[in-house]
Order: C-alpha cells, then sequence, then structure tokens
C-alpha cells in the first residue's frame, strides 16, 4: 500500500491531508484497490457505479460510442487522476462510456456518498476532501470547454491546430508530446484518420509544424501568426 499512499498525497484530490491520516482515510471511504491489464474494460457502457476511480499508476481513455459503432476519446486520464466523478456527482449511476485501460494499470475506486458525506466518526478529512472535490469538478468542467473549442472549429487543419496550439501553451514550449497516437487523436477530435494524416503531412509541408509520432514541434511561422497579440 505504500505506492498507493505516496501516490495519494500527490494527488488534488487529497490536498492539505496529513499522509499519516491516509490509512484511517481509505478505510472510512470503503477505499478498494483493483488491478487492470492493457486494454481491458475498467467499465464498459451501462455499468453500474458509484465510485470515484484514482489511477495508482497506468492510464486510461474515456470512450463513447454511438449505436453504429463511431468511436470518440473524450479524456485520456494518468497516473495520480481521477475519473467519473461527473457522473457520481450527477446521480448518473450507470456509465455513459466505457473506459479501458491503455497500459497495466491499478485503479483505487472510493465510494463517492462516503466523500461527500460526513461519516459517524466525523473525520477531519472530509470538509477538505468536499473542497477538492468541488475544485476537480470546476477543473475538468474548464478541461471540456477546452475540447469544445477544438471542436467548434470547422475543418480538420483547424481542429488540428487549435488541439496543438493549445497543447504547447499548456507546456510552454514549442517542442511537446502528446498523448495519443494517430486514432486515438482522430477519435479524440472527432475526425478521419486518414483525414488527420493528409492534414498532418500537408502543415509539415508548408512549415507549419513538424512531428515524429506523438512528438510534435510548432515552428517559428505558425508561431508568429497566432501568438503575436
Amino acid at each position: 500500500m505504500k505506492n498507493i499512499y505516496e501516490e495519494l498525497t500527490k494527488s488534488p484530490l487529497f490536498g492539505g491531508i496529513e499522509p499519516e491520516d491516509i490509512s484511517a482515510m481509505l478505510a472510512c471511504l470503503s477505499a478498494q484497490t483493483k488491478n487492470f491489464k492493457k486494454n481491458q474494460n475498467v467499465f464498459m457502457i451501462g455499468d453500474k457505479n458509484e465510485a470515484v476511480g484514482f489511477i495508482v499508476s497506468g492510464s486510461i481513455q474515456i470512450i463513447k460510442e454511438d449505436f453504429l459503432g463511431n468511436r470518440s476519446i473524450i479524456a485520456q486520464i494518468g497516473q495520480g487522476q481521477i475519473f467519473a466523478e461527473a457522473f457520481a456527482c450527477a446521480g448518473i449511476k450507470r456509465m455513459p462510456v466505457s473506459v479501458v485501460a491503455t497500459t497495466d494499470s491499478k485503479i483505487l475506486f472510493i465510494d463517492y456518498n462516503r466523500i461527500v458525506h460526513s461519516c459517524t466518526n466525523t473525520c477531519a478529512f472530509h470538509h477538505r476532501l468536499i473542497e477538492n472535490m468541488l475544485q476537480i469538478l470546476a477543473q475538468k468542467n474548464v478541461y471540456l470547454n477546452d475540447k469544445i473549442e477544438h471542436l467548434s472549429r470547422r475543418s480538420t487543419k483547424d481542429k488540428v491546430l487549435s488541439y496543438l496550439s493549445s497543447q504547447a501553451q499548456k507546456m510552454g514550449k514549442k517542442n511537446f508530446e502528446i498523448p495519443f497516437n494517430r486514432q486515438e487523436l482522430a477519435d479524440y477530435l472527432c475526425v478521419d484518420r486518414s483525414a488527420l494524416s493528409n492534414e498532418l503531412c500537408k502543415l509539415r509541408d508548408m512549415g507549419i509544424l513538424d512531428f515524429n509520432r506523438n512528438q510534435f514541434t510548432l515552428l517559428e511561422t505558425y508561431e508568429e501568426e497566432n501568438y503575436k497579440n
């Protein structure tokens, strides 16, 4: 359990909680850990769930599929982050999305109701947990607004540049790595994979960007045009 305690102390959900309180806290929250292999389903659409997932190690993708099987990646979640908190907070007891492990992963599940409702022991950390959860929900809302911004662009080219420029700004540098392969990026931006590949090659030929697999560089010509204000 030591590595779990170490990761929890780094997580925004447990910010302000003393490390020595974590063991008692996990027992109070009915926390359970489960291991998942790469490509194994953590949840399928329709699965019952009232827990918040905390990724101790590994990573997952949240995926939405329509009736025809068209697939869209809602988010990529990595070590130290949480997922499913919005559904639990909204009282959605059956998952409207699928969750898939993209690497071998260890996930800690915490009963959401035990987070937001004080127990009979009136543990001191509950008030802090509620504050932290509200902040995380607000940050996730900002993240989804950013994605809407990318998807609202009319062309594949504009969607790609919107996403890549946001990643460069987030990293604070023109050389950066994205968490998606080509198919995953296409699914995230809701575009055809071949159309995405064609646009990336065109942008490279125009001297706007360079790339090698999931490593990207936004070149000066694009930076000067888009960041001059």
